[in-house]
């Protein structure tokens, strides 16, 4: 299936979910914030959040520093 990530098009495999999406992708799911079509996901739904073809996601991964 065919997704945006991050503003760029990806083929994805089907029947991702959120937090399937982020072990794909190589992503640490307890650092990031996933906002689907312009909707923040929230990090409790991320295992049951499906994605559909053409949606657009931008996941953005917190950082700690001083």
């Amino acid at each position: 299936m065919q997704a945006i990530v991050n503003g760029e098009a990806m083929e994805l495999p089907e029947g991702l979910t959120v937090s399937t999406l982020l072990e794909h992708l190589g992503v640490r799911a307890g650092r990031v914030a996933v906002e689907r079509n312009g909707e923040v996901v929230r990090q409790a739904r991320h295992r049951e959040q499906k994605l559909a073809p053409g949606d657009r996601l931008e996941i953005v991964t917190f950082v700690g520093g001083g």
